[in-house]
This record gives structure tokens, C-alpha cells and sequence, in this order.
């Protein structure tokens, strides 16, 4: 409907591992003491997939660039990518607050999927339930488009262990617009971790939502449809937060297919495809130490262990 509709598809509702910080180097961030940082048919079918993943088949408000830019490490953020980031936060078309998240996952495949959405945008394609289309173009850029006129350019323009951020700009020009629609959008994703008792890591994510049409007529359509486009962004991000817990849950249990499943995903790249089987094996293994072969026996078949 409108052109960051498919910057917040990419970002903020798949939105979305590396070292423990990364930053853009160009232009977004100074990077002297950090590494560099910026959701179709096939031969397993789509029920394949969902066994694999272990699934069933069944406001518009001015935002408050004050608080935002407070909570972003500025003094590593490049004079080029503050000004970018407070164009868009000043005075927004439309903020939001997408609902805190609290998912089971793997930290160390949260934050690879996080920095690299177009891996599940390539188990979406994989399963034939998305019309995105995503191209790496570098370290910390990626185009998309959605197939019904939204095309947008995603920067990953700093992130870390904690906070990463994204800064979109697209044009919508499909079936709904007279002529092209301009927009940018920054988004804010803060993520913290909790280790339950079983070893199990809880994430809990925060994502901060600004966007800004260049045109005045859009800039009025979307303030007026602001509840109905938030809603939207609510609901998709609260599932995208559930299909990437039981992404976690499928390499913990199931890492062979998932090896299987990476390996004929479309729209990723062969060195991402790499660096994702790495994780599946990392998460599998740490699942294993905590959840030994005997242990796990007994606590999923209820098997009783009677004290010699």
C-alpha cells in the first residue's frame, strides 16, 4: 500500500551471526576498534518444510528522536549517518512501537538472522508463502522488492550485541498510486538475553518504527491509515518472532534437515549458505551439552531412572 510497507516486510517483521558487534564502515559508523557490520515450490515440498521447523497447518504518533538518538552510540555513528537518521526521526510521517517479544532462540542464530533477513526470506520462498525478493548488493546492504510495486534498498547502518539499526529507502509505484511514492524509514532493534534454568536462551526484542514520505499526499493517506498499517506491523512481527523461535527449536532437534534446507535456498548467497550451516551445527551442539542423550530420553519419553 504504501512504500516502506516493504522496508518494514524486510526489516522490521522478518525484520532481523557474526562477531559480537558490527558496524557499516560506509557510511554509517567509525569502526577503528570494531569489526564491520550493516522473509516456491521445491523438492520436499511445502508440508517438508513445515516438519522440518517442527510447525502445523493449522500509531500514528510523532516520534521522539530525542529518546532514539540518545540510545544510539553516536560518537560511532559517521556525521553522514546521524543526519540521515535525523531526517527521518525528527519529524516522521509515522512512529510505532512494534509489541516486546520474548522468544525462545539460539543468541549466536538470532543475531545471523537478524543481520541476514534474506535467509528466511529464503525458507519463505523455499515454502512458497512470500512474493519478496531479496538481493545481497554488500556487506551491509540489501534491495528488495515485494512483487506489487514496492522496491527499497535496506542499510544495515550499526549493530551490535544489544541494538542494531536499519535505515530503508523506497518507492512504491504499483496499482494503488497515480505516480511513484518516496519514503524512508529508520528502524531500532533492541534485543537483551536471559538464560533459563534448562540452559535455554530467552531473547527479548524491542523494534522502534520511524517513517517519512517525501510527498504530502502520501504523507496524509498514510497518517490517516496509520492504525490499520501499525496493526499490520504488529501482527507480522509478533509471527516472524514465532517462525524464528521454531527455526531455533528445528536446529536444535533436527539440524540434518536443516542442513538439507539450506542448501536449496533460493535468494542466498553461497557464503551466507555456509555461514548458516556453521550456526545450525553450533546451536546443535550447545542443545547436545546442555541436553545429553540420556537426559533428553527422560524428559521427553518419560522414561523413570531408578537410583542404584
Amino acid at each position: 500500500m504504501t512504500p516502506m510497507i516493504g522496508a518494514v516486510i524486510c526489516l522490521a517483521v522478518l525484520c532481523r551471526p557474526g562477531p559480537d558487534s558490527c558496524a557499516a564502515a560506509k557510511p554509517g559508523v567509525n569502526t577503528d576498534s570494531d569489526h564491520g557490520g550493516e522473509a516456491a515450490q521445491n523438492n520436499g515440498g511445502f508440508l517438508g518444510i513445515r516438519s522440518v521447523l517442527g510447525m502445523s497447518d493449522k500509531d500514528s504518533a510523532q516520534g521522539d528522536s530525542e529518546e532514539l538518538l540518545a540510545a544510539l552510540p553516536m560518537e560511532r555513528l559517521t556525521n553522514d549517518a546521524q543526519q540521515k537518521i535525523q531526517a527521518v526521526t525528527d519529524k516522521p510521517t509515522l512512529y510505532r512501537r512494534l509489541p516486546v517479544q520474548a522468544i525462545r532462540c539460539d543468541e549466536e542464530l538470532f543475531l545471523f538472522l537478524t543481520r541476514k533477513p534474506e535467509a528466511i526470506i529464503g525458507i519463505w520462498d523455499l515454502m512458497g508463502i512470500t512474493t519478496v525478493q531479496a538481493t545481497r548488493v554488500g556487506p551491509y546492504r540489501m534491495d528488495a522488492t515485494d512483487g506489487s510495486g514496492t522496491t527499497c534498498q535496506v542499510d544495515l547502518l550499526y549493530g551490535d550485541r544489544n541494538l542494531h539499526v536499519f535505515m530503508a529507502d523506497g518507492m512504491y509505484d504499483g496499482k494503488f498510486a497515480q505516480k511513484g511514492i518516496r519514503g524512508k524509514g529508520v528502524f531500532v532493534l533492541k534485543s537483551t538475553y536471559a538464560t533459563a534454568g534448562d540452559g535455554a536462551t530467552t531473547v527479548h526484542g524491542t523494534l522502534d518504527c520511524y517513517v517519512k514520505f517525501e510527498s504530502l499526499g502520501a504523507d496524509l493517506v498514510a497518517r490517516s491509515l496509520g492504525g490499520l498499517i501499525g496493526k499490520s506491523a504488529d501482527h507480522n512481527f509478533v509471527e516472524t518472532a514465532k517462525f524464528i523461535s521454531q527455526i531455533s527449536q528445528a536446529c536444535e532437534t533436527n539440524p540434518n534437515g536443516m542442513l538439507d534446507m539450506v542448501d536449496r535456498l533460493p535468494q542466498v548467497d553461497p557464503q551466507t549458505k555456509a555461514d548458516f550451516a556453521q550456526v545450525i551445527l553450533n546451536v546443535a551442539r550447545r542443545y547436545l551439552a546442555q541436553n545429553p542423550p540420556t537426559v533428553k530420553l527422560v524428559r521427553d519419553k518419560g522414561v523413570s531412572v531408578t537410583p542404584r
